[in-house]
């Protein structure tokens, strides 16, 4: 009698623990460059298992798809040589997800979200057709987490180069730092068709992640740059008017964290403050596979790395 007592105060225990903690939600995000290319030789294999060990219930690459034949930096040509991104439904699969999703695409960069829950586009953001461009796309999806709880997420890869958009003297667009200004031109965009589209968004779930090709003037005391760059545009504009909250530079005040094999911190995952609320840990991944490493031929394949040339983000959140 007394060990069925015992028994059953511990499952008590357990049930009333189990109900306080809530659904667990892990997210990760990465830029797998150019559709990992890194394994598309090896069928995915090494990238499938790393993936399953994370065990997110929701993924956001960037550059999700396949550029160049296997081992060389040689452009495929055709989409029916392409197995990403239009097989993403079945590579996820491969490590649980049962839904995915084209987020943002204009170009060989999108974006693809892949996810245990339904997935739904709102919105994919490229441009308004006359004077704004979102060079690689952008895109703004929901997550379907169940008991009317939704996940907003936008996704971002934005102009990666010094030059402006269609520069005509590249030189001289780049010695005048047009290209951090057409980047401030897309982020301010993807925002106001966005987040900015819904009152009240700050009280309600939001995620905007990617690939920024910009850095932030909260890192430059790890920079030491002049304040006054055009480098420091697009997040001090996202800082200024939006109510995102930059997730790593949370979770390691005075740290530098870089998210890239050059050093720099260009990948950020954005959250509200309903969101950061509920994050129960955030941190780049840098061990492992995700190790990463020049492919020693250099600019005989590219100059690409291997997994990728940035590292992932992973993140936690448990919903109340």
């Amino acid at each position: 009698m007394k060990r069925l007592l015992t028994i059953i105060a511990m499952l008590l225990a357990l049930s009333a623990a189990s109900s306080g903690k809530g659904k667990e939600i892990k997210v990760l995000y990465w830029n797998i460059q150019n559709g990992m290319w890194s394994d598309q030789g090896n069928n995915y294999d090494n990238f499938v298992a790393f993936v399953k060990e994370m065990d997110p219930d929701i993924c956001i690459w960037a550059e999700a798809e396949s550029r160049y034949i296997t081992d060389t930096n040689t452009r495929l040509k055709g989409s029916e040589h392409q197995y990403l991104p239009w097989n993403w439904d079945l590579l996820a699969a491969r490590y649980g997800h049962s839904y995915a999703l084209l987020c943002g695409k204009r170009d060989g960069f999108p974006q693809v979200v892949t996810s245990k829950y339904p997935l739904q586009i709102v919105k994919r953001v490229t441009g308004n057709g006359d004077d704004i461009v979102v060079a690689h796309g952008a895109g703004w999806a929901k997550v379907d987490l169940g008991k009317g709880k939704e996940l907003n997420i936008v996704t971002v890869h934005t102009w990666p180069h010094r030059h402006g958009y269609k520069a005509e003297d590249k030189k001289a667009s780049a010695e005048a730092r047009e290209g951090d200004r057409f980047r401030a031109s897309e982020i301010k965009y993807i925002c106001e068709e966005t987040i900015a589209t819904v009152p009240g968004a700050e009280n309600q779930l939001w995620l905007m992640t990617g690939d920024f090709n910009a850095i932030s003037s909260v890192d430059n005391f790890h920079y030491e740059r002049d304040a006054s760059l055009p480098a420091f545009l697009v997040h001090d504009y996202v800082r200024a008017n939006t109510p995102y909250i930059d997730l790593i530079e949370r979770f390691y005040p005075g740290e530098f964290m870089k998210s890239t094999l050059s050093g720099r911190r260009i990948d950020f995952a954005y959250v509200t403050p309903a969101l950061f609320k509920l994050v129960t840990s955030a941190k780049p991944l840098y061990d492992g596979y995700v190790d990463l490493k020049h492919d020693p031929r250099g600019k005989e394949v590219g100059g690409f790395c291997h997994p990728s040339d940035h590292y992932p983000i992973l993140f936690t959140f448990k919903l109340k």
